[in-house]
């Protein structure tokens, strides 16, 4: 009776396994989204500051360029037009933000939150750029760093594993 009983469970087993395997590929390809995009930030903050995109002319310059050349609403190059009147505050701010962003998501510290704002930081550069440049550039990595946002992907190879420990009902990591 116990070999039969064994029989039957042993198949239940081995599909716990298999699922308990699969949720850890899960989070360990959401790991892998998350250093991607990190690493794009950063890359792209290098990228900007050896341009001289983080000076108020330079700053003021790529803005200026997407006003002319874009198609984003009209309400939006308002937007845009305002941070290009005040580049000395916008360009160093978006200097951080890119930066902050990259170090956040490549370290998994406050992953979500991150993930989140990089989200909103993406699909405004996607408005801004909408007409100027191909469409899917920047609304591939917007759609990944919103769908970050609603996982935990920092708890794995990040930061976040730790803190969630010491803070678990902290809904950043």
């Amino acid at each position: 009776m116990a070999r039969i009983a064994q029989h039957l469970l042993a198949p239940t087993a081995a599909l716990e396994s298999e699922v308990g395997n699969d949720a850890t590929q899960d989070s360990r390809s959401l790991a892998v989204i998350r250093i991607a995009i990190g690493a794009m930030f950063v890359w792209v903050f290098f990228e900007n500051y050896g341009k001289g995109a983080y000076t108020p002319e330079g700053y003021r310059g790529v803005i200026e360029y997407y006003l002319k050349s874009g198609h984003a609403p009209a309400a939006w190059k308002s937007v845009m037009a305002f941070v290009a009147g005040h580049a000395s505050v916008a360009a160093p701010l978006q200097a951080i933000s890119e930066l902050g962003f990259g170090v956040a998501l490549l370290t998994g510290t406050a992953s979500r939150l991150a993930a989140a704002a990089a989200a909103g930081f993406l699909f405004t550069l996607w408005l801004s750029e909408l007409g100027a440049a191909w469409i899917w550039e920047l609304l591939i990595p917007t759609i990944a760093a919103a769908a970050l946002a609603l996982t935990r992907p920092g708890r794995t190879w990040g930061v976040d594993a730790l803190l969630s420990r010491r803070w678990p009902n902290l809904p950043i990591w």
